[in-house]
Parts: C-alpha cells; structure tokens; sequence
C-alpha cells in the first residue's frame, strides 16, 4: 500500500460508505498521524447535553452571562468516551495541554472546565468527550476504499462554523456537493 502523506492537523471528511455507521457524516481533526497510528476527534457530533449540564456534572456554578452554557458537548470518537477533550486558541495557562500547530491547543484538565464557569476561557473552544483511533496505515486503508476525503485545517470550519452544518461545508471547500458522492471507490 502507497503511503500517504501525514494527516496530522487536516480534517477528515466521511464520505456516504459510512452512512449507517458512528462516524456517519463526521469531520474529524486530526491530532495525530504517524507510525503509531492515527488520533483525532469528531468535530460536529453532538452529545445529548451541554456546557451547563457538564458544570452541573462537577458540581459547579455556570457564570450567569456566559455565551457557553447552551453549547453543545460533542463525541469526539467512540474510545474511552468518558475523557474530555477541549480544542482551543492557544491562550491561558492550563494544567494538561498539547500545543498544536496554527496557534491551537488540546486541553485535558478540569482546571479548564472550572475556567468555563467563571467565564475566564478563550471565546472559542470545543468540548469532545471520547475520540477516535485507528491502527498504523488503517486510515490510509480507509481513505483508499473512499470512506474519508481530507482537507487541509480550517480555523473557520472548527470554530466558527454550526455544528449541524460543518460537513457540508467541509465538503464545499471541495468543491463538492454531497448528492455527487458515491459510495464506490474508483481507481486508474
């Protein structure tokens, strides 16, 4: 199998192969992708509860004009679904992150989630719970059988974009309009 390229700091696209399945209509970021394997989460999936019920859930108190507490908590992935993930501009200081490229950070620590209630954390930021893995070169399998596209990060697509509506314009960024995906692969 011809190896590709690293997908660390891209976005995954699913394509209609994995309708029916979890990552039905995902886009995924790309944490990591090497020899290991690959790491991202699921950037537009919602869980049945938000930013107040995630306060609740630490027993603590939502900062009364937050624009957060409405914001949904998304499934990052289908592994180890009960570790948070906080994507975020890299600004403050927080007890567990990862530096990632293009001035953003993965936050891991509650220490932010107690930031959230006070309303001291940066305006954009995303809450996954869980995140998804595949083995070395699985990915590479996957994106060969025409089950993901890929594009390059797009600060707009991952923080200001709706939820509901990052696929679609993950997909036009592209070019492409969904109703033009087929779930065959094709190769010259």
């Amino acid at each position: 199998m011809k190896q590709l390229p690293s997908l660390e700091h891209h976005f995954l696209i699913a394509m209609p192969s994995l309708n029916g399945s979890w990552f039905e209509k995902a886009v995924i970021y790309i944490l990591e992708d090497n020899h290991n394997g690959t790491t991202g989460l699921v950037i537009n999936l919602p869980q049945n509860f938000q930013i107040q019920d995630l306060l609740k859930h630490f027993n603590l108190p939502s900062h009364p004009n937050s624009p957060f507490l409405e914001q949904a908590i998304l499934r990052g992935g289908p592994i180890d679904i009960e570790q948070g993930f906080i994507l975020h501009p890299t600004q403050g200081n927080w007890k567990s992150t990862l530096p990632l490229p293009d001035n953003l950070s993965m936050t891991f620590s509650e220490d932010f989630i107690e930031a959230i209630s006070k309303n001291q954390v940066p305006e954009h930021f995303i809450v996954c719970l869980g995140f998804s893995g595949w083995k070395p070169n699985q990915l590479a399998q996957e994106i060969q059988e025409n089950s993901w596209l890929t594009i390059p990060f797009n600060y707009d697509l991952l923080f200001n974009t709706p939820i509901e509506k990052k696929w679609q314009v993950a997909l036009d960024t592209l070019g492409i309009s969904p109703e033009c995906l087929t779930q065959e692969a094709g190769h010259a």
